[in-house]
C-alpha cells in the first residue's frame, strides 16, 4: 500500500527545515525527503582522499555534500546532506534591505523585478528565524576573538576608502549559551528539543572550515536547530531519499516518486522507484532541485504558466582574491585561515537608497571577507601543486572539450573529486566574496532530460565591474595583488546562491507561485526555497529564504488540515490554464478607519473608538475576455489586510472583486470586495466592502470610486450568509491621491495582444462610467 501523510517536504535546506518544523510542531504528520546523508560533528571530510569523494554524483557512486554544476555563463556549488546549504554556507544572516524590495523597476532587458512581498511582511519572520539560529555578530572586541587579522584589514580598508563596514549577524556559537561569556572550544548547552546527532558541540575555534562542514558543531546549522526541533515534534527525516517526480491526486493532494540511495555504498546504489502521497507538498530541494522537479513533472502539473524556469540569477556572486599583501615592503598577514569564513561586510549602496554615495543607476552590493583552511589550497595561485598538475591539466582539457560540445555534462562533481590535493596557503592571501542585485534574466530548462541554464554576465556588467573595481581599491589599500577567479577570463562566475526558476508573483502570468509560495492552480503545492525568489536578494539569501518559508508555513496552517482540491475552472479564484488567454492585473491600496462593535460604516469611520485599517490588494482577471463578458466582472483579489486590533497585517486567504456589478438600475453600479482572512488567534473573518457608483454630476466620479464602505463579519462567508452573520465592526477606506497615481503604474497584462487588451479594458472602464455619470437622454 502507498504510504500517506499530511505533508511531504522535499529537501532540508533553509526552506524545507523551517517548513518541516512548523508543520510538525502543529501536529501534522510530516515526512522530509533529503537526498544526502546526515553529518554529525566529526564526520565531515577533511583528508585529501575523503575530500576526493565529498561530491554528489550518484551515477559515479559519489554521495558527498558538494554538488557542483557548470552552465552557460556560470558555475555553481550547492549542497546535498541533512541541513542542505547550511552545511556549507558561511553563516551570514542578513535581512534583505528594505528599499531593495523593488517593484516594477525597469531592467536592462526591458522587464521588471516584481517583489510581491515587503520588508514589513517579512520582519516578524526574520525575528523568529534569527532567534532560532542564534544570530550574533562576530565578537571582535572580546579578547578571545580579537586576534583576527582579516577582519581588522577589512575594517582598515573600508575606513580608508570611506565605505560602510560592519559585523553581520552569524549563525555561530561563540558562547556556550545565549548571554554567556564567549570563549573558544567551550561545550555548548543543547536546547530543550535536543540534538538529532547526539554528539557534543563546542564553540567556534576559528578554523575557517565553515564551508566544509563544522566538525565542532559550533555552526548553528539547520540539523542542530530546525531539524532537531522538527524531529522532536515527530517529523520523519529520511536521508538518502531523492524525489524524482510529482503528480496531483484527483481527490486532492499529491504523489511523490522517489528512490532511496545507499549513501554508505562505494559505488552506484539505489532502490526501485517508490511513491508516497500527501495532502500538502512543500518543494524545498534548492533552486536547481525544485526547478528540475517542476520541469520534469510539467506534464502532470497542467497550467504551470510561462514563468516556470525564468528569473534565474546568481545573486550577483563574485569571487576574487587578494594575494601577497604587504605593509611598508613587509609581509602583511591577512590569515584567511583564522576565524569563521566570513566575519565582516562592506555594503555598497543602491540607487534606490537615495544615498548620495550611491552611484546613479547601479544596484546595491556587498563585499565580505572570505576564509579557507589549508585543505583547499589548490584553488589559490602559488599553492604547492605537486602531482596535481596532470590532474588539473586533464580537468581543464575536459572542460575545454565540453565548452564546444553540443551537450556538455553540466554536473562537474565527479571531475572535481579528482582534482583536490594538499599544500599550504599563503598567510598574506584573502578571498573576497561579492554579491548583490544582478539582473535575473536567466532561464532554466530541460535539455535532453538534464537541467540546463542560460545566463550571462552581460546584462549585469555594471554590477560586476563595480564589485571588481571596489575590490581592486581594497587590494591597493592593503598592498596586495588583485586576482580574478580563474573563470573570469570567459566572463563566468561561480555562484553559491543560485536563485529563481519558479519565482513568486502576483498572478500566474508573473510567477509560478503566489507571495506565500503556493503554486498557482495547484492548491496545497508550495515552493519554499531559492527557486521562489523573483530576483536577487542582494545580501546572503539564506535568512530571507527561511523567513519566507516561515511566512508560508503560517499561511499553510491557517488553511487547516486535509487535502485541498483545486477550485473549479472558471471561478474567480482559479487561474486560467488556457495558453491563448490574456490576463490583466493591477494593485490597489486603501487606508482608513473602522470601529469594533459598530454596524454602520460611517459611524465606524468617525467614532471615538475608531482604529486604523488598510489593505493592499492585487486584482487579477485571468481571462480578460471572460472578465468583460461576465455580468459581475469578477476577478481574484490577493494581498493583505492590516488591522492592528485583529492581529496586525493578515494575509487574504481568499478574495473576490467585482467591478461595476449591476445594482438594480441602468445608471447604478457597485464595486464589491469579499476578503477572507483570520485574526491573530486564527478566528475566521470576512471583510465585505462596497463602492457605490450612482448617477450624478461628473464631480462625483472620484469620491464614488475611491470610497469603500466596509463591514467585518464573523466567519468565512458567501454573500447569501451576510445578513445572518455577526458584525465585528465597520468603517470606511479611501484611496489617497498618491496611492492612486501609483496604482495607475501597476497595470500589467500577460498573454497575446497585451496592448490591445489593456485598451479594451480602458474602453470598458470609461464606458461604464459614462453609462452612470453621462447625461440622461
Amino acid at each position: 500500500m502507498t504510504e500517506h501523510v499530511d505533508a511531504v517536504v522535499v529537501g532540508s535546506g533553509f526552506g524545507g527545515s523551517v517548513a518541516a518544523y512548523r508543520l510538525a510542531e502543529a501536529g501534522r504528520s510530516v515526512v522530509l525527503l533529503e537526498r544526502g546523508k546526515a553529518y554529525a560533528p566529526g564526520e565531515f571530510p577533511r583528508g585529501p582522499r575523503e575530500l576526493g569523494r565529498a561530491f554528489w554524483d550518484p551515477s559515479a557512486g559519489l554521495y558527498g555534500m558538494f554538488d557542483v554544476w557548470s552552465f552557460k555563463g556560470c558555475d555553481s556549488v550547492v549542497s546535498a546532506g541533512l541541513g542542505g546549504g547550511s552545511l556549507i554556507y558561511a553563516n551570514v544572516l542578513l535581512r534583505k534591505d528594505e528599499r531593495w524590495f523593488v517593484n516594477e523597476r525597469p531592467e536592462p532587458d526591458g522587464g521588471h523585478e516584481p517583489w510581491p512581498v515587503t520588508r514589513a511582511d517579512l520582519d516578524p519572520h526574520y525575528d523568529v528565524v534569527e532567534r532560532m539560529l542564534g544570530a550574533t555578530p562576530y565578537p571582535l572586541h572580546h579578547p578571545a576573538y580579537a586576534d583576527t587579522p582579516k577582519t581588522h584589514a577589512m575594517q582598515d580598508a573600508a575606513a580608508e576608502l570611506g565605505l560602510d563596514w560592519f559585523l553581520p549577524p552569524l549563525a555561530v556559537g561563540f558562547a556556550p549559551s545565549p548571554g554567556a561569556e564567549p570563549g573558544i572550544g567551550l561545550p555548548i548547552a543543547e536546547p530543550e528539543y535536543g540534538n538529532l546527532h547526539g554528539v557534543p558541540r563546542r564553540t567556534c575555534r576559528l578554523c575557517a572550515e565553515c564551508d566544509f562542514g563544522c566538525n565542532d558543531g559550533a555552526k548553528n546549522s539547520l540539523d542542530h536547530t530546525y531539524l532537531s526541533a522538527a524531529r522532536h515534534h515527530g517529523a520523519d527525516l529520511r536521508t538518502g531519499h531523492e524525489a524524482l517526480e510529482i503528480r496531483p491526486r484527483a481527490a486532492g493532494g499529491y504523489e511523490v516518486d522517489y528512490v532511496h540511495h545507499d549513501v554508505t555504498a562505494e559505488g552506484p546504489s539505489r532502490s526501485s522507484r517508490r511513491t508516497i502521497t500527501c495532502d500538502r507538498l512543500v518543494l524545498a530541494a534548492g533552486t536547481y532541485g525544485t526547478a528540475y522537479l517542476l520541469l520534469r513533472s510539467r506534464r502532470h502539473l497542467t497550467g504551470l504558466g510561462p514563468a516556470l524556469g525564468t528569473r534565474f540569477c546568481g545573486n550577483g556572486d563574485l569571487l576574487t582574491f587578494l594575494l601577497k599583501a604587504k605593509d611598508r615592503d613587509r609581509l602583511r598577514p591577512l590569515d584567511a585561515a583564522r576565524g569563521p569564513v566570513i566575519t565582516s561586510a562592506i555594503r555598497l549602496p543602491d540607487e534606490v537608497d537615495g544615498d548620495p554615495a550611491g552611484d546613479r543607476g547601479l544596484r546595491g552590493a556587498y563585499i565580505q571577507d572570505g576564509g579557507y583552511p589549508g585543505l583547499v589550497d589548490w584553488m589559490v595561485q602559488g599553492a604547492d601543486v605537486g602531482d596535481q598538475i596532470a590532474r588539473a591539466a586533464r580537468f581543464v582539457w575536459e572542460r575545454f572539450v565540453d565548452f564546444f560540445a553540443d551537450a556538455p555534462d553540466t554536473n562537474l562533481s565527479a571531475e572535481l573529486s579528482e582534482l583536490i590535493g594538499d599544500g599550504a596557503l599563503s598567510i598574506s592571501s584573502l578571498p573576497l566574496l561579492g554579491m548583490g542585485r544582478d539582473t535575473p534574466d536567466g532561464v532554466l530548462r530541460l535539455r535532453d532530460g538534464r537541467l540546463d541554464a542560460e545566463w550571462t554576465t552581460e546584462t549585469s556588467e555594471a554590477h560586476f565591474e563595480r564589485l571588481r573595481k571596489t575590490m581592486q581599491r581594497i587590494a591597493d589599500v592593503l598592498g596586495a595583488d588583485y586576482a580574478d577567479n580563474p573563470m573570469w577570463f570567459r566572463k563566468r562566475i561561480v555562484t553559491v546562491h543560485p536563485l529563481g526558476g519558479a519565482p513568486m508573483g502576483r498572478h500566474q502570468a508573473e510567477g509560478v507561485c503566489d507571495p506565500y509560495g503556493e503554486v498557482f492552480g495547484h492548491p496545497g503545492l508550495y515552493i519554499a526555497d531559492g527557486a521562489a525568489m523573483p530576483g536577487p536578494v542582494g545580501p546572503n539569501p539564506s535568512l530571507t529564504i527561511a523567513a519566507l518559508a516561515d511566512r508560508m508555513a503560517t499561511r499553510l496552517l491557517e488553511a487547516g488540515p486535509g487535502p485541498v482540491v483545486a477550485v473549479a475552472a472558471g471561478s474567480p479564484a482559479s487561474p486560467s490554464a488556457e495558453p491563448d488567454t490574456t490576463s490583466l492585473s493591477f494593485t490597489e491600496e486603501m487606508k482608513g478607519h473602522w470601529s469594533p462593535d459598530v454596524d454602520d460604516p460611517r459611524a465606524g469611520e468617525l467614532g471615538d473608538a475608531r482604529e486604523r485599517l488598510a489593505f493592499r490588494l492585487t486584482i487579477t482577471a485571468d481571462d480578460v475576455d471572460r472578465f468583460l463578458t461576465d455580468p459581475e466582472h469578477s476577478a481574484r483579489a490577493e494581498g493583505w489586510i492590516d488591522v492592528p486590533a485583529l492581529g496586525g497585517r493578515r494575509p487574504v486567504l481568499h478574495g473576490r472583486f467585482d467591478l461595476f456589478a449591476p445594482a438594480g438600475a441602468p445608471n447604478r453600479r457597485t464595486m464589491k470586495y469579499r476578503l477572507h482572512f483570520t485574526d491573530g488567534d486564527g478566528a475566521p473573518l470576512t471583510l465585505v466592502g462596497r463602492k457605490s457608483v450612482l448617477h450624478g454630476p461628473p464631480t462625483r466620479i472620484w469620491p464614488d470610486t475611491s470610497t469603500l464602505f466596509l463591514r467585518v463579519l464573523e466567519g468565512h462567508l458567501d454573500e447569501e450568509d451576510d445578513e445572518s452573520a455577526r458584525v465585528v465592526g465597520a468603517g470606511v477606506l479611501h484611496i489617497h491621491l498618491a496611492d492612486f497615481a501609483e496604482q495607475l503604474t501597476t497595470f500589467r497584462t500577460r498573454g497575446p495582444g497585451g496592448a490591445a487588451t489593456l485598451a479594451r479594458f480602458g474602453r470598458f472602464f470609461v464606458g461604464e462610467l459614462w453609462e452612470v455619470y453621462g447625461p440622461e437622454e
